[in-house]
């Protein structure tokens, strides 16, 4: 440990961190929903042999394994370097193992990113604290949310893959907040997944830098209705799901999934963009109505699946 670095509470911690769906239509950079698609995490840690090189090792199973870094580039690893650093253990003090076993799809608009960012910090939270909730002032998943919302520039997906369950997150001046949403336990959630890839920075350089005033308004409300239409009132999702302000805006970028959206919410399902897309996130409706709505579309196109909402991100001790 290098002089002045706080001590830490634990050497070996492993991690599981939910994927999640954001924008639930209106909610834009605002709702979030966790998905049953988790990544897991182990992290060893040990003082540097060099602190002037210290060295991360990255091994990955599952979605991403053989495309992303395996070194200090790997989004996990950069936060829990950030994450220690930021909890006063010192970013450079360490030599780091981690191993990734992912299941969150890559570039697909179910929260890859977030959930990675989730990961690096609560890895970096239980190393420095161990099982504490609290600790140093700090309250931990409120910490979690607004360091991972900073990091990603808006809380819907981090806050979600923190939290749990649906939540409806906001920045402010102190940082990002969030508060969870009531979500009918039974709801359907199913997700259309396709091949390719669409990378958020793309996505999102298409919206406008200003949208009309009447559009604003329109998807407001949809926002309102959509977190009473969450709570068990299904008829209302179809027009809680509405929105002006970036899925039409975006559409080009995802000709398949613009084509899928159009094709499910003329059958009344409640069909809307999964994040940045191109995966879309369907409410309320059967896996089987959906999977014959996507074959119809586009045959073998779409991996179609039943989800539950997912639950919090969680941490252990190893040693």
């Amino acid at each position: 440990m290098t002089q002045g670095h706080r001590p830490l509470a634990a050497a070996h911690v492993r991690v599981d961190v939910a994927g999640s769906s954001a924008n639930l239509g209106p909610g834009f950079d605002a709702v979030g929903l966790a998905l049953d698609v988790r990544d897991t995490v182990t992290v060893r840690c040990r003082a540097a042999a060099d602190p002037q090189q210290p060295r991360t090792t990255v091994t990955v199973s599952g979605e991403g394994a053989g495309q992303v870094a395996t070194d200090d580039r790997h989004l996990v690893a950069r936060w829990v370097r950030g994450g220690l650093a930021g909890l006063g253990a010192g970013a450079d003090a360490f030599d780091l193992e981690l191993g990734c076993t992912n299941s969150v799809p890559h570039g697909r608009g179910l929260g890859s990113s977030a959930a990675a960012v989730v990961a690096g910090l609560l890895a970096a939270w239980t190393l420095v604290h161990g099982d504490a909730r609290s600790a140093d002032g700090l309250d931990r998943v409120a910490w979690l949310v607004d360091a991972s919302a900073a990091a990603e520039g808006h809380g819907d997906n981090a806050a979600a893959s923190v939290m749990g369950g649906a939540v409806l997150a906001w920045s402010a001046p102190g940082g990002y907040r969030a508060v969870p949403l009531e979500v009918d336990p039974d709801l359907p959630v199913v997700t259309c997944v396709p091949g390719e890839v669409l990378l958020t920075d793309v996505a999102r350089a298409l919206l406008p830098a200003t949208v009309p005033h009447a559009d604003a308004a329109f998807t407001g409300a949809r926002a309102g209705l959509l977190v009473h239409a969450l709570r068990g009132h299904r008829e209302l999702l179809l027009p809680a799901t509405e929105d002006r302000i970036h899925q039409q805006q975006r559409a080009g970028a995802m000709p398949g999934s613009a084509q899928l959206l159009t094709a499910l919410r003329a059958e009344r399902v409640a069909a809307c963009v999964s994040g940045a897309g191109p995966s879309l996130l369907c409410l309320g409706a059967p896996v089987e109505h959906v999977a014959a709505v996507a074959e119809r579309c586009a045959p073998g196109a779409w991996r179609v699946g039943r989800h539950d909402v997912g639950a919090q991100a969680r941490a252990d001790v190893l040693g």
